[in-house]
C-alpha cells in the first residue's frame, strides 16, 4: 500500500505539473521541442525545398520523409548548441551577421539572389537566422572543442612511423592552382565578381586582362576567386595534388605545360578543347619516392589529419553529451512510427 501511494502522489505531481513527458505534440505543426521550444514544421519544410533538386524527379513520400527526419534532426542538434551558446554569451552579434551574409550574397547579381530566394522559400530574415546560428555554433565549438585540442611532436612521430608506407609516393606528383576561363558559363559556378565570359571573344579579352595582371604581380589565388569560372574559384583554384598519370585525362595542352613548368612558375592563357583557356600555377612538385619525416610539409600534413581527426572525435563526443542532457521529444518520428511509414500530407 506504502509503495503504491508513492506512485499515485508521483502521478499527481506530475499532473499537477503538467506532465511528465510530453507523449503528444502540442499541435499538428509542431514536428520536435527541445527544452520546451518547439520545432515547427515550416522550419523542416524551408529547408527541405533549398535541397529538393526541381529539375529532378519529385522524391517518394518515403525519400522525403526520411529527408525531413534528418533535416529535423539536424535542427534539434543545432538548437541544443544555440541554447549553450547562449548561455555562455557566445551569440553571433548583428554585425557579425552582416559581414556573413554580404560575404555569402556576394557572388550573385541582386537579381540571382532574388530568384535564389524565391526557388527556396526563403526570405533575408531567414537566412540572417540561420548564418547567426551557424556562427553561434562555431563560437561555441571553437571554445569548447577545438581550443582544447592539442597535437604534440610525438603524436606526429608516432603516426609517422606507424604508417611510413602512406608517404611512399608511386608516382611524381603536381600542386597546381587554375584559373578557368569558358565560353559556355555555368549558372550554377560563381565567383566573387560574379564575371563570366558570354563567348571566345569575351574568352580572349579575358585571358589577356589577367594574364596582364598577373604579370604585374596580383596575387593568382585573388584573381581566382574574382574571375575564374569553375568550382575551384571558391579555393583560389587549388586544384591540390594530382598524380602525373591523372594528367593524361586532362587536355594535352595542360599535361605538356604543367610536366615543363617550375613550382612558381604561371603559364600564359591556354586554349583548351571546347573553348576558353586556362591559366595555370604549379605550387609545388613531388618526386616519386620515400617522403622522409623531416620534410615540413610531411609534418605539417601529419599534424593536420590528427588535428582533424581528433576535432571530428571531440565535436561529436560534446554534442553527444549535450543532447544527453537535453530534454528532446521527436513528435515526427513517432507519428512516422504509428502509422507505418504513411504519414498524411508530408509533401
Amino acid at each position: 500500500m506504502k509503495r503504491i501511494t508513492i506512485v499515485l502522489a508521483a502521478l499527481t505531481a506530475c499532473a499537477i505539473a503538467g506532465g511528465c513527458q510530453r507523449d503528444t505534440a502540442p499541435g499538428p505543426d509542431v514536428w520536435a521541442s527541445v527544452d520546451g521550444k518547439d520545432i515547427h514544421r515550416e522550419d523542416v519544410d524551408k529547408i527541405f525545398r533549398s535541397r529538393v533538386n526541381a529539375e529532378a524527379p519529385t522524391p517518394s513520400q518515403e525519400e522525403a520523409l526520411s529527408l525531413k527526419l534528418n533535416i529535423l534532426d539536424e535542427l534539434i542538434n543545432s538548437e541544443i548548441l544555440v541554447e549553450r551558446a547562449g548561455k555562455m554569451n557566445l551569440v553571433a552579434s548583428d554585425a557579425e551577421v552582416e559581414d556573413k551574409f554580404t560575404e555569402s550574397k556576394s557572388p550573385y547579381t541582386e537579381e540571382e539572389f532574388q530568384k535564389k530566394l524565391k526557388d527556396t522559400g526563403l526570405t533575408v530574415d531567414d537566412l540572417k537566422s540561420d548564418i547567426r546560428r551557424q556562427l553561434s555554433i562555431e563560437k561555441l565549438l571553437n571554445r569548447e572543442v577545438v581550443a582544447k585540442i592539442s597535437i604534440t611532436d610525438q603524436d606526429i612521430s608516432d603516426f609517422y612511423n606507424k604508417n611510413r608506407a602512406q608517404f611512399n609516393v608511386a608516382e611524381p606528383q603536381y600542386h597546381i592552382a587554375q584559373i578557368a576561363i569558358t565560353t559556355h558559363p555555368d549558372p550554377a559556378v560563381h565567383n566573387r565578381k560574379n564575371d563570366k565570359a558570354a563567348n571566345e571573344a569575351e574568352a580572349g579579352r579575358k585571358a589577356a586582362m589577367l594574364s596582364q595582371k598577373l604579370a604585374m604581380g596580383a596575387d593568382f589565388a585573388q584573381l581566382a576567386m574574382d574571375y575564374s569560372e569553375d568550382s575551384s574559384a571558391a579555393t583560389g583554384g587549388d586544384l591540390g595534388f594530382i598524380a602525373e598519370s591523372a594528367l593524361n585525362q586532362s587536355d594535352p595542352a595542360l599535361k605538356n605545360a604543367v610536366l615543363v613548368m617550375k613550382p612558381g612558375q604561371v603559364t600564359q592563357p591556354i586554349p583548351v578543347k571546347g573553348g576558353g583557356y586556362r591559366i595555370l600555377l604549379l605550387i609545388a612538385k613531388e618526386a616519386a619516392g620515400q617522403r622522409q619525416f623531416t620534410d615540413a610539409q610531411v609534418q605539417q600534413a601529419i599534424r593536420d589529419a590528427l588535428r582533424t581527426r581528433k576535432e571530428q572525435l571531440l565535436r561529436s563526443a560534446y554534442l553527444t553529451s549535450a543532447r544527453d542532457e537535453s530534454h528532446v521529444k521527436n513528435y515526427l518520428a513517432q507519428q512516422i512510427l504509428e502509422s507505418a511509414g504513411k504519414l498524411p500530407s508530408t509533401n
